[in-house]
């Protein structure tokens, strides 16, 4: 068995974001992205998840981060309202 048999989609996008230095990611939780929360919490050391009231917001906050910081913006959410 090899390291890369257990490894999920959601780890891969997780890491990816970790390669391009992200860091914090703004979102909103749900049923569709609960394995890639999962992938978050296992990195929670290395990439913070700032928890957002509306899907619209997190959009919001990670371009505003990107503007001001020169670093990428992040965000995720499930489908909106």
């Amino acid at each position: 068995m090899t390291e890369y048999e257990n490894i999920r989609t959601a780890d891969i996008i997780a890491e990816a974001l970790l390669d391009w230095k992200v860091d914090i990611i703004f979102g909103l939780p749900g049923d569709g992205i609960n394995g890639f929360m999962e992938a978050l919490r296992k990195r929670q050391d290395r990439i913070k998840f700032i928890l957002v009231r509306l899907e619209e917001s997190a959009a919001f906050m990670a371009c505003a981060f990107a503007k001001y910081t020169g670093k990428l913006g992040a965000c995720v959410a499930t489908s909106g309202p």
